[in-house]
């Protein structure tokens, strides 16, 4: 039997944290919002190329803007979400899916 991890509040409240589970690529635009707000280093901006592969974006580099066609978040390091939804309150595309973890 699993149950779902809840933690108990301070003020004797419930809280069920959800963690992100899934980001849609499809939707996602690249614009690094997610990013710039996830405390833990969840999410990595990589470019895709004309054939489909992850290309590493490289910041400080403008002219590598040519190897991609289009940039996009992906869930590198999803065991570090702390659940606090950050991510998806501010994607302008609604592009992530978290659920409760169960133990």
């Amino acid at each position: 039997m699993s149950d779902t991890f809840n933690v108990t509040l301070p003020s004797g409240e419930t809280w069920t944290p959800t963690f992100v589970t899934k980001l849609d690529e499809d939707k996602c635009i690249g614009c690094g919002r997610c990013f710039k707000v996830c405390p833990r280093g969840v999410l990595e901006l990589v470019g895709i190329d004309e054939d489909g592969e992850y290309v590493r974006v490289d910041p400080d580099d403008d002219d590598a803007d040519d190897e991609y066609e289009k940039k996009v978040m992906t869930l590198a390091h999803q065991e570090l979400c702390i659940g606090c939804t950050a991510c998806s309150r501010i994607c302008p595309k609604k592009c992530y899916t978290h659920a409760a973890a169960t133990v």
